[in-house]
């Protein structure tokens, strides 16, 4: 997405990490040049984008379409002649035309005539039906009758199923229903059960939470009324506690929804007549191993190989892996490479730009496009069932405009110590929303009907997010997207922790872009076509973005307040205590129930990875943030992801235990140049405050008087459930990480690759999380926090 890609587009390593592709348009897209724009990004006119120069027969003429399929420039002779496959040829015997305007019949041209195309403007121009409309894309040969169209499926039901298909579970037809949900083999049992009670339990705990807070602003007015004094340290604790529980509220409002079942079946397309995709793998200077790997596993799928082409897009231009791609592609004629010409100065709009390349590319080879289109990120291996497991969804309903299955990865650390797995998005948030039709592209394994595409201009340029634009631009004209909660697709997390901060920043940064964009989805031409549902996702995503802003602000009063000394909590009698007592109480049980409930499908302990992350993290996106859509270009505004300060010189290689820097170069670094010694500081302001705090209680007090130690220090800083301790520890993160990086081996022993084919596909154990002391110990901490808070309750009956 805006989410979810890996970090290879504008990651560290990435060209699409530079300032090098060009400056701002003037028409800056929405009609907004309000936004400041700098090394990492470029703002461009989305309204009324285009897909470039479709049409203009002199942009043809300056892009050398023979950098990718002219023979006489491969690194590599010519291999003898090989059968193939009616309507494909391998890509070096391919040589698009060139200066001939787009869908303009030509004398050497092979396929359907292209119609002209539809209007660009992905917001003023909504179909009524976008059913209602032929696509524009034909299939890869004039009189393939595996062309489907959307308003018939009578040629695809009729084919008897394959061979490999001939199973028990297998109904006859070409879509065969393997199971009444596509998440049967990843949950279930007890577990499924449980998670039935989620949206009962988060009401629940939202209306007892909201009992506590009323209560707690009740006691503090009647105590100022009893003592005629005004209780500051407790209504900025109230504050405080509002403003860390408002992300918390804000997304058990949406998990509610999870009452609305979800029953997506887990399909597959059997038999060989079967619609033509085209597969864009986009990279831009990753490891020619890594990209291989993705093609070879890609190539490899169970279809036919006549029904689909894999095509590289490589914004890098890499003679080595052009030429690793071609060798691939004597095995398999399907395969073919692309580079696009960037003219320094002219806008590349980065990602989207290459796969709109990608897609005009397609309607110049033999046979013309596909009916779908598929994209696949450099690292992202498919599973072989990938193409049969997503199309099916597609073809069964004509208004399904994309499908995509969850961003899987093989190389999380023990722990996953930075949350970089997304588990808790892509087994719990995501179903919730498909569940509503709020699904959203995430970026890789995707597939999607041409016709959509062409429906709103292509993907939108000059956003970060173009995945997240493109769906919910799709979801705007009418078109529906749905979630396949399959094991499709397993790829790799930034391996350091700059990249991390890079990839997640990106993403915020996009989200946030998109949102104001499209008026955080609330109103506008874009989005008339919108559910409320899925208006309410867009503006909550967006709105949770900008709210780390606020929750970052309000660490700093934490330490504030409890160095002032003043009392948090604020009562005007013991009766008054006791009831607050009891409810802090129950709002803690219930939320820990709730969260056993609700992190069920993804994990517990991912759950509580994914709290920790929202702590931690919010002071580089809140930074990140304000400088790009709300600080000045004078004083350093610029639409940029998270960029450390000063010379890092070489990596750290945290992870590589024979390679990796010492401890005190790799603490200087995420110390200083990416700036946790905002993290450093504040944990030792609070221990510091903590420890104040209980002094003055020990001293204020008669030694001998063990109740009235017990209260001051539970009416300052050790109100239950201890909350200072889960925010220090949450934010000692980068420096424990510095510390003490986990250890993970080479990329190819998580790896199981064919000895005969040679494709590679992860182990079973590298698909997992391993178990590591790290969670042990938070869990030590949530338990004290909760046996804490048993304890003030139980000793509130007695001695209160």
């Amino acid at each position: 997405m805006s989410g979810y890609h890996n970090g290879h587009y504008g990651g560290p390593t990435s060209p699409y990490a530079n300032g090098n592709n060009g400056n701002a348009n003037p028409n800056a897209y929405y009609g907004n040049n309000n936004y400041g724009y700098g090394e990492e990004m470029v703002e461009f006119d989305v309204l009324n984008h285009g897909h470039g120069h479709g049409h203009d027969a002199a942009y043809m003429n300056s892009v050398n379409m023979n950098d990718s399929y002219d023979p006489n420039e491969r690194p590599m002779g010519r291999s003898p002649p090989k059968p193939v496959r009616p309507g494909l040829q391998p890509a070096e015997d391919f040589v698009s035309p060139v200066g001939t305007p787009l869908g303009t019949p030509g004398a050497h041209q092979v396929g359907w005539p292209l119609p002209s195309r539809r209007g660009h403007d992905s917001f003023h121009s909504v179909s009524s039906t976008p059913a209602g409309s032929r696509s524009a894309t034909p299939a890869f040969y004039q009189n393939n009758q595996s062309f489907q169209s959307h308003q018939s499926l009578a040629a695809l039901v009729d084919q008897p199923p394959s061979p490999l298909y001939a199973k028990d579970w297998v109904q006859q037809g070409s879509i065969a229903r393997v199971a009444d949900r596509d998440d049967a083999d990843i949950w279930k049992g007890w577990r499924r059960y449980v998670y039935m009670l989620v949206p009962f339990l988060t009401f629940g705990n939202t209306a007892i939470y909201v009992f506590y807070l009323a209560l707690r602003i009740t006691c503090v007015i009647l105590a100022q009324k009893a003592s005629h004094q005004t209780y500051a340290g407790a209504w900025v604790f109230i504050a405080l506690e509002l403003a860390t529980a408002i992300p918390s509220m804000m997304h058990n409002a949406w998990t509610m929804w999870a009452l609305k079942g979800r029953q997506r079946p887990k399909l597959r397309l059997t038999g060989d007549d079967c619609p033509n995709v085209d597969v864009f793998i986009t990279c831009c200077g990753e490891e020619d191993e890594v990209v291989i790997d993705t093609v070879h596993a890609a190539a490899d799928q169970d279809y036919p190989i006549d029904k689909f082409r894999v095509i590289v897009l490589d914004d890098a231009k890499s003679s080595s892996l052009e030429a690793s791609v071609r060798q691939l592609a004597l095995t398999y004629p399907n395969v073919h490479y692309m580079a696009r010409t960037k003219i320094p100065g002219v806008p590349h709009h980065f990602k989207a730009g290459n796969l709109n390349y990608g897609l005009e590319q397609t309607r110049l080879m033999p046979g013309g496009a596909g009916q779908f289109m598929a994209a696949l990120d450099a690292d992202m291996i498919p599973e072989q069932q990938w193409l049969r497991a997503t199309l099916p969804h597609l073809l069964i309903d004509p208004k399904m405009a994309l499908v995509c299955p969850p961003q899987l990865f093989y190389n999380c650390p023990p722990a996953d110590p930075l949350a970089q797995s997304l588990d808790f998005f892509v087994h719990v948030i995501e179903p919730i929303k498909d569940a509503l039709g709020v699904a959203w592209c995430t970026g890789s394994g995707y597939v999607v009907r041409r016709e959509a595409l062409d429906d709103i201009g292509q993907f939108p340029l000059g956003s970060l997010a173009e995945d997240v634009a493109t769906s919910t631009l799709m979801l705007g004209k009418g078109w529906k997207t749905a979630y396949i909660h399959e094991a499709l697709q397993f790829g790799t997390v930034p391996e350091d922790y700059g990249g991390h901060l890079k990839q997640r920043t990106r993403w915020a940064i996009g989200t946030v872009d998109t949102a104001f964009k499209l008026k955080f989805c609330l109103w506008g031409d874009a989005i008339k076509q919108m559910s409320f549902a899925q208006r309410f996702s867009g503006f909550l995503y967006a709105t949770l973005s900008l709210y780390t802003i606020l929750l970052t602000a309000s660490l700093f009063a934490i330490p504030i307040i409890l160095i002032w000394g003043r009392p948090l909590v604020a009562y005007a009698t013991t009766e008054q205590l006791k009831y607050l007592i009891w409810a802090c109480f129950a709002s803690t049980m219930s939320n820990r129930l709730c969260e056993f409930a609700l992190f069920i499908p993804a994990g517990y302990h991912t759950g509580q990875r994914g709290s920790r992350y929202g702590m931690w993290m919010s002071p580089y996106l809140a930074l990140c943030i304000i400088r790009s859509f709300f600080l000045p270009k004078w004083l350093g505004g610029q639409t940029q992801a998270f960029k450390p300060t000063g010379s890092l010189g070489s990596a750290l290689e945290e992870r590589d235990p024979k390679r990796r820097k010492g401890m005190v170069r790799r603490l200087w670094t995420i110390l200083v140049n990416y700036m946790a010694m905002f993290h450093f500081a504040f944990v030792y302001m609070t221990i510091v405050a903590v420890c104040l705090s209980s002094y003055r209680c020990f001293y204020q007090n008669d030694p001998n008087n063990f109740k009235n130690i017990l209260l001051c220090l539970i009416t300052h800083a050790f109100w239950p459930p201890v909350t200072f301790l889960f925010v220090i520890t949450s934010l000692w993160t980068p420096i424990s990480y510095a510390i003490d990086p986990p250890s993970m081996p080479d990329r190819e022993d998580l790896l199981k690759r064919d000895p005969k084919t040679g494709v590679a596909h992860p182990t079973p154990e590298s698909k997992k999380i391993a178990f590591a002391g790290q969670e042990a110990w938070f869990e030590f901490e949530y338990t004290f926090a909760t046996l804490f808070t048993i304890f003030v309750f139980v000793y509130s009956f007695f001695y209160i």
